[in-house]
């Protein structure tokens, strides 16, 4: 059995577009659950979850996914966890892929997928559906260079899982502490392109500006433990600053996007980021950072 497990808050819209096309799997063979935790939500997804026998809803009050996630797997039945996030929505084969993978490969414990931009209209894209068409979710870098992957795309057989340890709290970036702890551990995750989904662009720029603070956050606390932190945060914020040139051949290769107007809008996605970005890592190295950013997962 394949258990799903899906982390949710407050977005009971997106978490019944994820179902029905969860419900709606083609190719997997093994039956599979269901498990949706809600994380605090103003109402409960109690309606939305009872429209299909498969789903299981429970409640994690403990704030954040990786909370969340740790909950699922500790009442999930499957001997294959695989996580989603409630905004996404898994391709037609997702499950088969996993189940396909791991039937395949029985060396293989832990595997990563592809997360695509949900594009309204591919011939009219918005500002921030051309930029993170090409620049978010990189997944296959991650898995191949680094020894992680999101954990809205990742799944792990139930045994090792058990095995590494849970995911941490909100306050790191959980999916990539975790994946790196298994990797350590021998447990190295594989990319398997056919295993995808889409997750929707950020409906604004402060929301993708959000997600930076976050990442600043994190890294923030982490290179502070280094002699000549300061200096070495400078240099990278500068060079933040001055990247966007460097992703000009990015773009006019990327094969998900069509036509000028939309590299167009990427190259000014990439530009309005990067300077936000490079602009935050500088007062952030000054002392003006907020110390709760890191605590802000959907949470309004």
């Amino acid at each position: 059995m394949i258990s799903v497990i899906i982390p949710h808050l407050n977005q009971p819209e997106a978490l019944a577009r994820g179902l029905a096309a969860l419900n709606a799997q083609q190719g997997v063979s093994l039956p599979y659950e269901i498990i949706v935790v809600d994380n605090g939500s103003h109402e409960l997804p109690a309606e939305i979850c009872a429209k299909w026998e498969n789903v299981t809803l429970l409640v994690q009050p403990v704030p954040g996914p990786g909370p969340a996630r740790n909950l699922g797997a500790a009442t999930a039945s499957g001997d294959i966890l695989a996580f989603i996030d409630a905004d996404c929505v898994a391709a037609p084969s997702w499950l088969a892929a996993i189940e396909r993978h791991f039937d395949e490969v029985p060396d293989d414990m832990l595997i990563g997928g592809d997360v695509r931009i949900l594009q309204g209209n591919p011939d009219r894209l918005t500002m921030l559906e051309a930029y993170e068409s090409v620049f978010a979710f990189r997944m296959k870098k991650y898995i191949e260079e680094k020894g992680f992957t999101g954990g809205g795309n990742l799944a792990v057989r139930a045994w090792v899982f058990r095995k590494v340890g849970d995911f941490l709290g909100i306050n790191i970036a959980e999916d990539t502490e975790w994946g790196m702890r298994a990797s350590a551990m021998g447990y190295r995750v594989r990319y398997e392109p056919t295993m995808i989904v889409h997750h929707p662009a950020r409906r604004n720029f402060p929301e993708l500006a959000a997600k930076w603070d976050r990442h600043i956050a994190h890294d923030l606390g982490e290179i502070r433990h280094f002699d000549n932190w300061r200096r070495r945060w400078m240099l990278r914020a500068l060079a933040v600053l001055v990247s966007p040139i460097a992703e000009v051949p990015r773009i006019i290769a990327s094969d998900r996007l069509k036509g000028l107007r939309s590299r167009g809008l990427a190259m000014v996605g990439v530009v309005r980021i990067r300077v936000y970005r490079g602009i935050s890592m500088l007062a952030a190295a000054l002392g003006d950072v907020d110390s709760r950013t890191a605590a802000r997962w959907n949470r309004s």
